[in-house]
């Protein structure tokens, strides 16, 4: 009876054989291969550690699904979600679906081997491949005695979407950071590598209490397992290059639930970023003007420029087209202290009162980044022609008035030397850059103000006005 052969169609042997082949590729080699790449990642994580000034927490190596299930049940999103039913007559099923595609849309993809081994190539490419990169820090020595197990916030003003990437580069050997980056990245295969870098999607305009929710429960759970952030206070690009009102909402998530005396530190590290010249300075103008708008084509036809002109040239050629790109590090604010000093309980208050102390702090960290926001040759020769705007000056003329204006920050207390004065070579160089983006007109070693490009010589002499 054993001994009877079974015979089957060729088709049906096919696909038992191709089942088996699935069975076991997923039961046995697919366990065993993540396990080794798994093992590989933490190697590479723990070797990237060593030389991190702010170590890579244990929440970014957590698997992505844990989190979002983390999120998905948390205590605070239950009850909003309890009661967004019982307000809107929503059936509970249909909203816990809905934090669920909230969760996933948020949550990042950490992966240290994408960050380091490839996206710091990239940003570190990019940058110096566009710009002479200046870096500078008002207190090092704070920088420096960071308590390494604190939550470090990077708040930064943004000027470009270069900002990711330049930022990105200069901290990469002290910490990875997260970012907040808009609705704008999420199209494939961007949103993937943005997730990789652990980057995490935010609907800047949601009015949904639901999502408001599971976002502020995300970011206090970051918060609270010391992932290093980077914040853009403004939450937007500036459109007229002055330093904006600081939009509360990211920092209050960070800080309503935040116990100074028994929580892990945060520590807020103001981050300034200047340009000579802003890639994207014309959209900025107009960007409120929709038909203004540049499509999908445009901005593949304005790369492909970008790309001929530059992709074959020297780096003195594109300096000259482009100049340079700083980033000033300014005085940490330390909540311990600052609490402590002031006996302040945030998690304790009510809601007006608790704004209205971020509010300050909001306040206080702008008046930090703006002093010591980069002064860069473009933005005072624009500041010295818009002083003197129906008059014709030669290089030697601006440069002078170059340094009249900074001994005037000086006055007002800029952390500016003496001795960082633009040399007249200097000068000279970020004018011919002017004039090359029409910024300017010259004759004769005779530079005067474009009438037709007032707008963008303002937004660039903005950046180092003082505040109001």
């Amino acid at each position: 009876m054993f001994s009877t052969d079974v015979s089957v169609p060729l088709w049906l042997y096919l696909i038992l054989l191709g089942l088996a082949a699935y069975a076991a590729v997923m039961s046995i080699l697919f366990p065993g291969v993540r396990w080794y790449l798994r093992r590989r990642l933490n190697i590479a994580v723990d070797r990237i550690n060593t030389s991190l000034q702010i170590k890579i927490r244990p929440l970014q190596q957590t698997r992505r699904q844990v989190l979002i299930d983390q999120l998905i049940f948390d205590r605070d999103v239950l009850a909003m979600l309890e009661k967004t039913s019982h307000e809107r007559d929503i059936p509970r099923e249909v909203l816990q679906q809905r934090v669920r595609t909230f969760a996933r849309e948020i949550v990042p993809a950490f992966n240290a081997y994408i960050y380091y081994r490839v996206f710091y190539w990239l940003a570190k490419s990019v940058s110096r491949f566009v710009y002479r990169i200046r870096v500078g820090a008002s207190h090092p020595e704070r920088l420096q005695q960071l308590d390494p197990e604190s939550t470090v916030v990077f708040v930064m003003n943004h000027r470009s979407n270069m900002d990711y990437i330049l930022v990105s580069y200069l901290a990469a050997e002290r910490a990875a950071l997260s970012y907040a980056v808009g609705e704008w990245a999420r199209i494939f295969p961007l949103e993937t590598m943005i997730r990789a870098m652990g980057a995490f999607f935010v609907r800047r305009d949601s009015r949904d209490p639901l999502y408001r929710k599971v976002l502020e429960r995300y970011i206090h759970l970051a918060t609270g397992n010391g992932v290093c952030q980077a914040m853009f206070p403004e939450g937007r690009l500036s459109r007229d290059g002055r330093l904006g009102e600081a939009r509360l909402g990211f920092l209050d998530y960070i800080l309503r639930h935040h116990d100074w005396q028994r929580d892990r530190g945060v520590v807020f590290i103001p981050v300034a970023i200047n340009y000579d010249h802003i890639l994207e300075d014309s959209n900025l103008l107009d960007w409120d003007d929709r038909a203004k708008h540049p499509s999908a084509g445009e901005h593949l036809k304005r790369l492909w420029r970008f790309l001929r002109r530059n992709l074959f040239v020297g780096p003195r050629e594109r300096f000259a087209r482009y100049g340079y790109a700083s980033v000033n590090f300014g005085e940490p604010l330390d909540m311990r202290e600052y609490c402590g000093e002031r006996g302040l309980a945030l998690n304790h208050l009510e809601k007006e009162q608790r704004i209205r102390h971020v509010a300050e702090i909001a306040e206080l960290m702008m008046r930090r980044l703006h002093h010591v926001m980069p002064v860069l040759p473009a933005p005072l020769a624009s500041l010295a022609l818009l002083r003197r705007p129906d008059e014709a000056m030669t290089s030697l003329e601006i440069a002078g008035a170059c340094d009249d204006i900074i001994d005037e920050m000086i006055a007002r207390g800029s952390p500016m030397k003496k001795s960082e004065k633009p040399r007249p070579r200097t000068v000279q160089n970020v004018l011919r850059l002017m004039r090359e983006h029409g910024l300017v007109l010259e004759e004769d070693d005779h530079f005067r103000i474009n009438p037709d490009n007032m707008r963008l010589l303002e937004f660039y002499a903005n950046s180092i006005r003082p505040l109001d």
